[in-house]
């Protein structure tokens, strides 16, 4: 028995070893593929190809260098920072490169957790399979890629060990998966704050399988009791420390008779500490989730809501759906059927359900959810596989031809299953968050500025931003609700002067919201101050009931605040693709809710010029001669024609050309990026096209700092 333990445990670790050397080796292509691309490198090291990545760095950065200051947000207390902290501080390799293969190393670890789900089920071979292509299918290859540094490198891993160690709770009921469930739900909540949703599915499915059948076992109630313990809206320490001391009364059958009074203990505490309301948060989030967000203040007022501007959260056509969690449409419909079968054999595979469910919430919820049920429907699958591989064997007279057959079609399906999630990776060429030039830039203004100084630009860029150039931004990718995204959005799309007087009014008022928030901590309830977002602050601040007025008399010199740190803009290329979801931020009537009549704004880098007439797609096509744009059926007088270039020695140069003084729109011709722009007179004027497109810019208030091609930034004067 000794002997056959050992031989079980060795072909553990024989399976696993081959399984997360494939994963891992399977991320390598793309190192592999751009070995040679400088672009994608800085200071001689691959850059990470995620912009939330660079929150997470920052933190790490920050603990490294023992430097972080009030009010910066640099995420020091987090996991994944202190697990950068600690691998920089143990292994002989650079910050950067850890960052970057540390996503391989961890996300590779979901083999381990499939292999031994399907081990203790007496099916090695299955979870072998399900490890390979768990490992690699398109959505979690997608998240735990080199580069791709982010919690997602465990947050799969996490809940799938959660569901190993159910499984045998269920299946062997011994103390010790108590304990080992209630760690595992603490270092999960710990990696992944957002995991309490999760936790409860898991909680809430074992309460009804005791109700129904286990009502009389008091392992189910403690085992619910301890995971209730360890789902507490407290602090990770004491939630530690409250599972150790449950767990030791559990085994103690002097206090079996109190099981029940510490469930209902649990239960009490689990609300107290307010354990249902993040819940409650995320389902609002996502599944319940307006296009418009009502903030209530003094004045109400209304912002769009960024959930709806997304892609992750939107809807997604099945066949996507499917192909992210399978690598195609009929091995995800194959696995359903497999993880039916296994569920008839096993039932205790039930307690895959909340993966799983999870996962299908991204057919309403958005495609980051798929991510979820790849473990479940890798294992579904694999275990089909093999089923019809035993059918196969069992057909055969000849065991020798059947095995034979048997092993041919365990290979052919298994590359048929691994096929299309390979050609993903060989395929998925994602590009570093920014480019060496654009690094090189930043790198650069971190000598100019200072760690209490501002930079306005839109929330994709303001984690590298953070970290590179290590200043303070007003919205990131963590900090983008409609109410903070509308006043920056009213920056980069209004008038210089309006929004030069509004960046130097939002960034005081923020640092004085960051101060009055941190004086509530330490009040009671009845003395804390209510916080007013800021735009409704500055309106009533100045006298206005309305903020559309308060908007307006931003064009007129306003007392402002006085200055207590610079205000830099930063300007890149790459907004010009997003810019119409930019302005759609501010494009709303904050008092009503209502949306205002959309700016035009129309890029195009795949144009045809046939001479007289130049195409630009859509429908939309421009009359050289008679100087108009056919837009549908419609023809319009075009007020103006602008080309834009740079000289060899990269000197930035336009022509102006009038057409029709009464025109609507203008046509600005981008030589250097051969890109052209149609636009309204609203977003000629903006901010962004003034100051990125034009190199125009109001002495008053900017004075340029560095006027790149792929990027501009100025500094504000007042």
């Amino acid at each position: 028995m000794h002997k056959m333990s050992r031989f079980s445990y060795l072909n553990l670790f024989i399976f696993s070893s081959i399984a997360f050397l494939f994963s891992f080796v399977v991320r390598l292509i793309w190192v592999y593929q751009f070995n040679d691309y400088e672009a994608f490198t800085f200071a001689g090291q691959f850059m990470i190809n995620t912009n939330d990545g660079y929150y997470w760095a920052e933190g790490a950065r920050d603990l490294l260098s023992s430097i972080s200051q009030k009010y910066d947000l640099s995420p020091i207390d987090s996991a994944p920072a202190w697990l950068t902290y600690v691998a920089v501080k143990l292994l002989p390799f650079s910050f950067e490169s850890i960052i970057f293969y540390m996503p391989a190393i961890l996300g590779s670890l979901i083999v381990i957790p499939l292999i031994l789900i399907a081990h203790n089920l007496k099916m090695i071979e299955v979870g072998f399979l399900a490890a390979l292509l768990g490992s690699i299918a398109v959505s979690y290859y997608n998240r735990t890629m080199v580069g791709y540094y982010d919690t997602d490198m465990l947050t799969i891993v996490f809940p799938t060990f959660l569901v190993w160690s159910l499984i045998l709770a269920f299946r062997t009921q011994e103390e010790k998966y108590l304990i080992i469930t209630a760690i595992e739900i603490i270092a999960y909540r710990w990696w992944y704050p957002q995991s309490y949703s999760l936790e409860f599915a898991f909680f809430g499915l074992i309460l009804l399988y005791m109700l129904i059948f286990q009502r009389k076992n008091i392992f189910y109630y403690q085992l619910l009791a301890i995971m209730l313990f360890a789902m507490m809206g407290l602090d990770a320490l004491i939630r530690s420390g409250i599972v150790m001391g449950v767990y030791w009364l559990f085994k103690q059958e002097k206090f079996q008779k109190y099981t029940y009074g510490i469930l209902a203990v649990a239960i009490a505490l689990f609300f107290l500490s307010g354990g249902f309301e993040p819940i409650w948060v995320q389902l609002k989030g996502y599944v319940f989730k307006d296009a418009i967000e009502v903030a209530d203040a003094e004045l109400s007022l209304h912002f769009f809501s960024v959930m709806q501007t997304i892609r992750e959260a939107g809807q997604i056509p099945f066949s996507v759906f499917a192909e992210r969690i399978s690598g195609h449409t009929v091995t995800f419909i194959l696995s359903l059927v497999g993880y039916g079968l296994l569920l008839k054999r096993y039932p205790v595979m039930f307690l895959a359900l909340p993966l799983l469910g999870l996962g299908f919430l991204a057919l309403w919820g958005g495609l980051r959810f798929t991510i979820y049920a790849v473990p479940v429907c890798a294992l579904g699958v694999a275990y089909l596989l093999f089923t019809c591989s035993e059918f196969i064997m069992t057909s055969f007279v000849n065991d020798r031809v059947g095995s034979i057959v048997k092993s041919s079609f365990v290979i052919l399906a298994s590359l048929g299953i691994l096929y299309p999630n390979l050609l993903h990776v060989m395929n998925y060429r994602v590009p570093t968050v920014f480019n060496q030039t654009e690094v090189a830039q930043l790198d650069m203004l971190k000598s100019q500025v200072q760690r209490e100084d501002y930079i306005v630009t839109w929330w994709d860029y303001g984690y590298p931003l953070r970290y590179y150039s290590d200043v303070k931004t007003l919205i990131d990718g963590g900090k983008h609700s409609g109410e903070v995204n509308f006043p920056v959005s009213f920056m980069l799309t209004n008038s210089m002067e309006s929004a030069a007087r509004l960046a130097r009014l939002e960034v005081e008022y923020t640092e004085k919201a960051f101060s009055l928030e941190e004086s509530n901590t330490k009040k009671s309830k009845k003395e804390k101050v209510k916080l007013v977002n800021n735009t409704a602050k500055m309106t009533l601040d100045y006298g206005f009931r309305d903020a559309n007025d308060f908007l307006d008399a931003l064009q007129t010199p306003l007392v402002l605040p006085e200055k207590t740190r610079d205000i830099y803009f930063y300007l890149p290329y790459r907004m010009i693709h997003i810019f119409p979801t930019v302005a759609q931020f501010s494009n709303i009537d904050v008092m009503s809710g209502k949306t205002a009549k959309e700016p035009f704004f129309f890029e195009s880098s795949r144009f045809k010029d046939e001479g007289a007439l130049l195409h630009f797609g859509n429908g939309i096509v421009f009359d050289k001669a008679k100087g108009t744009l056919k837009i549908g059926a419609q023809e319009v007088m075009v007020k103006q024609f602008i080309q834009t270039s740079y000289t060899p020695e990269m000197k930035f140069s336009k022509v102006h050309n009038t057409l029709h003084v009464n025109g609507v729109f203008s046509i600005i011709y981008m030589q250097a990026y051969n890109t052209f722009l149609i636009v309204d007179e609203a977003m000629l004027n903006s901010l962004y096209i003034q100051m990125f497109v034009l190199e125009n810019y109001d002495e008053r208030f900017f004075e340029p700092i560095s006027l790149e091609a792929y990027a501009k930034v100025y500094k504000l004067k007042i």
